[in-house]
């Protein structure tokens, strides 16, 4: 599942980890991220201690056996940590689907710890390249759904996302316990307080933030990207 910053994938994780049948792994190219960029996240050398930097080995664990003897591996990715150095051929591997966020929400929501976004900070351009990759390979478009459908309909989109990957909805995956689980990133005491405190999706609610004027080029490159993603997203049955 690749997702952008500023999203619900961890609660989308919650939701397939409550399966029986399913492992999961949390942001498993964030410490490589961090190790090529330098970037001074919160936690950086916590999360450069705890995690691997090595891509290679991260991809060759991503795409060996599945951990645990379970029949689904899903894979929390956040897509902007997929830099262009990295090799690309593993993710023929993979099944892939997307998680994206209308943009202007998501731009009001970044800027409070990236003032300066890049366009490559939202991952929409790293979702594109795998979408049309996906989409090349398999002949069909890879499921895509949009945060604000999932927050609206939770037990329909889930449906409809479980349907395109060929697996059973289970109606576990719409409640989880409280509280933090092993498979968390180490980076979970800085971003992960609200959904440590839920035990399912929150309902949708809508952020009326104002973009500071900086950002309209920016905004705009985001939307392009956006719409064609959302054009083939997945929806709820009438």
């Amino acid at each position: 599942m690749w997702s952008g910053p500023r999203n619900i994938s961890t609660a989308l994780m919650r939701a397939w980890e409550s399966r029986p049948d399913t492992i999961v792994c949390d942001e498993p190219l964030y410490a490589y991220y961090l190790a090529m960029t330098g970037k001074a996240h919160p936690g950086r050398e916590a999360i450069l201690r705890a995690h691997e930097t090595d891509p290679e080995r991260v991809t060759a664990w991503l795409t060996g056996e599945i951990p645990g003897g379970r029949r689904i591996f899903y894979q929390k990715h956040m897509a902007h940590h997929l830099l262009p150095g990295l090799d690309r051929e593993w993710l023929g591997l993979l099944r892939h689907a997307f998680l994206i966020r209308e943009p202007g929400e998501m731009l009001a929501s970044l800027i409070r710890v990236t003032p300066t976004p890049s366009l490559e900070d939202t991952g929409l351009p790293q979702q594109r390249e795998i979408y049309e990759f996906a989409l090349s390979r398999d002949g069909m478009p890879p499921p895509v759904i949009d945060a604000r459908d999932v927050l609206e309909n939770p037990r329909e989109l889930l449906s409809a996302l479980c349907n395109a990957l060929g697996v059973p909805f289970l109606e576990c995956m719409l409640a989880w316990e409280p509280g933090p689980r092993p498979t968390d990133g180490v980076w979970a005491e800085h971003w992960y307080a609200s959904v440590e405190a839920s035990t399912g999706f929150l309902p949708y609610r809508p952020k009326r933030a104002t973009l500071p004027g900086r950002l309209d080029g920016l905004l705009e490159e985001c939307r392009e990207i956006y719409d064609r993603l959302h054009a083939h997203r997945l929806v709820a049955r009438a």
